[in-house]
């Protein structure tokens, strides 16, 4: 059984920017990537939005930068998801695929969220190539073209003012004939002349060709199908935190997502923090989740001093 100062689940941008922080620190990190290596970032295409990239960075070059950067100050990086934890004495016991077991002095989570999808085929068919789940990740791609966004929560609402500032035009579809959105976003929809509302509708399939995304067909409640023209399709209908195989140990809030300390990334158990998307139902962007991911290996190192490990 080996036994490490940090070890860190995950190997998105918060992930490797820990490992990036604590291999500098020599606390000689070690990184298991889990299901998804280079995280949630890896299912989009360009990322625009990253600072020091100008003209932008295909999504899996930035990871496998950051993982390049990481191993190349001492992160030992691993393929590998954990399966079973014990987070109830220290050392913390950690399970690797069933079988590879790891004592860990501190453990930083960093295993992100999934986007909520419809499970349609032609949704996973498309995704990269017009569907998403990210407005500020891929809205920039669809200025002045037309778009639409499903859901009717404050997200979706969110998600659908964003593209409305950059679109022709935003199609809502809301399978019910009200929103769950509060009154101040439902409101700041019906006053943003181009967004339109397609009530009580289902997406039955997604359409499109080689380049991409060309439409969406509807099934209204009344049992009329009709199909929209649109360039891009955006999910808005939540995400889905990867902290359940941590839920026995840790407080989470009513959506599964790690509570955090403060202005930290100190859990509820002292020695285990948690940085990126699974501690993150706000913002969930690279750069957000790589600045957590800082401030988790800072706070693993104060732990390790203090506890004269």
């Amino acid at each position: 059984m080996e036994t490490v100062k940090t070890l860190i689940l995950g190997g998105g941008p918060a992930g490797f920017t820990a490992a990036i922080y604590a291999a500098r620190a020599n606390l000689s990190p070690v990184v298991y990537e889990g299901i998804q290596p280079g995280g949630q970032l890896t299912t989009t295409t360009v990322v625009e939005n990253f600072p020091g990239f100008p003209g932008g960075v295909d999504a899996n070059t930035l990871m496998d930068s950051m993982r390049q950067q990481a191993a190349g100050f001492g992160a030992d990086v691993r393929r590998g998801t954990a399966t079973a934890v014990d987070l109830g004495t220290r050392p913390f016991h950690v399970t690797i695929d069933g079988e590879t077991e790891i004592l860990a002095q501190t453990l930083i989570i960093a295993t992100g969220a999934q986007a909520r999808y419809l499970g349609l085929p032609s949704e996973e068919k498309f995704k990269g190539a017009g569907v998403s789940a990210c407005a500020t990740c891929d809205g920039f791609f669809y200025r002045k073209r037309t778009v639409a966004v499903v859901g009717g929560g404050d997200t979706a609402c969110e998600e659908a003012l964003y593209l409305a500032g950059l679109a022709k035009k935003v199609y809502m579809i809301v399978r019910r004939d009200v929103f769950r959105a509060s009154k101040i976003m439902q409101d700041k929809v019906f006053k943003t002349d181009n967004i339109e509302v397609l009530w009580n509708c289902n997406t039955q399939e997604v359409l499109g060709d080689a380049m991409g995304v060309t439409g969406a067909r509807l099934l209204r409640k009344d049992g009329t199908v009709f199909d929209i023209a649109i360039d891009g399709f955006f999910l808005a209908i939540g995400h889905t935190p990867a902290s359940a195989l941590f839920a026995p140990w840790l407080e989470l809030d009513d959506n599964g997502y790690i509570l955090t300390q403060g202005k930290s990334a100190q859990t509820s158990v002292p020695g285990v923090f948690a940085a990126g998307d699974v501690q993150d139902p706000r913002y969930r962007q690279a750069v957000t989740a790589a600045a957590s991911g800082c401030m988790a290996a800072r706070d693993a190192e104060k732990f390790l001093l203090e506890n004269n490990i």
